[in-house]
């Protein structure tokens, strides 16, 4: 059965996102980091009204285990490094069951 990650990046606090960078820098990182870990699909959303998210993302995987084998790769440590380029907020990740 297919997996996801789904990380929110809520707007506590008045933090900062900068959606210009996250589109161009780094979604085309985690694509080239993750996919020969088996990542399938990566989108990035914004709401309409900044209300309690800043933005959200959804990041597809071919399995659970290829999904947590992912994020435990070396690959994946400048992925979350980068995250400081693009925002203030504190991401939250949610591992998911696609069905």
């Amino acid at each position: 059965m297919s997996a996801a990650l789904m990380v929110a990046y809520p707007a506590d606090g008045g933090a900062a996102f900068d959606r210009e960078y996250y589109v161009a820098t780094h979604l085309p990182l985690v694509r080239h980091a993750l996919t020969p870990h088996g990542l399938t699909g990566v989108a990035g959303y914004f709401p309409d009204h900044v209300g309690d998210m800043l933005a959200v993302a959804i990041l597809t995987f071919t399995d659970a285990a290829s999904r947590d084998a992912a994020l435990a790769s070396r690959e994946a440590a400048p992925v979350f490094a980068d995250i400081a380029n693009f925002t203030t907020a504190t991401p939250i990740p949610m591992p998911m069951t696609v069905a």
